[in-house]
């Protein structure tokens, strides 16, 4: 790795790479009080020809509802928003933005523990799915944190991980704070320079079989699941509602509704929402109205996030949040920070599992769950809980 501060997002799916290193000066927020400036400063940079890359933890989005904005825990070791000013993108020689292989065979991670066994899964669980019987919410998204060490170099930890699973929007990110090795597949918003937005919500998950038929049986028995498409369009009407907020009245569509992508572990149920956005919508504003993103929240929005605040056991932190570019045309991406490690200083190590909970989940299929998408960080390796 490097002292200077850098981030790389990485698109394996077409093999590239945007790497942005040395930024003039860093835009960060510890604050809940710091937020809101730090977006308007954020504005500010891209109407001036900048570039910015950078991430915002979940709990920011707290400061967009006088609700949960109290909740807000300052000064944690992540920050709550951390973005890099840049003049553009790295020589695509840079040596950060080079392929390295590692030089040991040893894992990054060792030592993963569950913060929750089943037991203790269940009993979140079965208090999440009394707010569904009674009305509160119709899905949340129940996270728990797997805690764990790590040792090496993150960086070529990161291209391994880019031949054992491809994905659309990963990253690294190493700004300020904990180093976030994120290897989402899934798009939180995409901005064109014309204004045209588009957003991917993935929920609906199904392990890979064994071969190729097996996995042609998986996808056709999610296409027909009726739990499935439920949790799916729960979501895709609930960023329907985000986007109609800043977008103009008569362009909102669904051009996908229950595609199906596959990954190297997992299946997944994706669809797509575009719109285009009111003209002169600011950075603060887009996120004002989208963040977090609704796949990793529930319906409705706020009141799902009132309750799993209640039911975890601590901020998300990075996790669920997102990590992406914005351009001085007005163009961004971000994704959703699903599948994402954070690497604190001291060798310590963590990254959260979950999933979207309905009035028919069980404790023990959405536990199995978790556990599944955990590999992504730890492969066979056996987690403790």
């Amino acid at each position: 790795m490097t002292e200077t501060p850098f981030i790389l997002l990485r698109d394996d799916k077409t093999g590239t790479q945007s790497l942005f290193a040395e930024p003039d000066r860093l835009i960060v927020a510890r604050k809940r009080a710091d937020i809101r400036p730090a977006l308007e400063a954020l504005e500010r940079e891209r109407r001036a020809g900048r570039w910015l890359a950078g991430f915002l933890a979940y709990e920011a989005g707290y400061v967009f509802e006088p609700k949960l904005e109290g909740l807000i825990e300052d000064d944690r070791e992540t920050p709550l928003l951390c973005f890099g000013v840049f003049d553009g993108p790295a020589p695509e020689d840079h040596p950060m933005a080079v392929p390295r292989r590692r030089t040991d065979n040893a894992p990054l991670l060792s030592e993963p523990r569950a913060a929750w066994d089943l037991a203790a899964y269940r009993q979140r669980f079965e208090r999440l799915h009394r707010h569904l019987r009674e009305g509160d919410c119709y899905q949340a998204n129940l996270t728990m944190p797997i805690s764990a060490r790590w040792t090496g170099d993150p960086l070529a930890a990161f291209w391994s991980l880019i031949e054992r699973q491809p994905v659309h929007y990963g990253a690294l990110v190493a700004l300020d704070g904990p180093i976030l090795l994120s290897r989402s597949p899934e798009l939180f918003f995409r901005l064109g320079a014309d204004g045209t937005i588009e957003t991917h919500p993935m929920k609906g998950t199904a392990p890979r079989g064994a071969d190729a038929d097996e996995d042609a049986a998986i996808v056709a028995q999610m296409l027909e699941d009726e739990k499935s498409q439920a949790e799916n369009r729960m979501i895709v009407d609930l960023l329907r509602n985000d986007i109609s907020r800043i977008s103009a009245v008569g362009t909102l569509e669904v051009p996908k509704l229950f595609d199906i992508e596959t990954y190297p572990t997992v299946h997944q149920m994706v669809s797509h929402v575009r719109a285009r956005l009111n003209p002169g919508v600011t950075v603060g504003e887009i996120f004002a109205a989208l963040f977090p993103c609704g796949s990793v929240t529930g319906a409705p929005k706020l009141r799902a996030m009132e309750i799993l605040h209640q039911l975890e056991t601590g901020p998300r932190d990075a996790y669920c949040g997102a990590i992406g570019l914005i351009r001085p045309d007005g163009s961004m991406q971000f994704n959703v920070a699903i599948r994402t490690l954070s690497l604190f200083a001291d060798g310590r190590a963590q990254f959260h599992v979950g999933g979207g909970i309905v009035f028919d989940s069980t404790a023990e299929s959405e536990y199995a769950e978790c556990l599944l998408k955990a590999r992504f960080a730890l492969g066979e390796m056996e987690v403790a809980r």
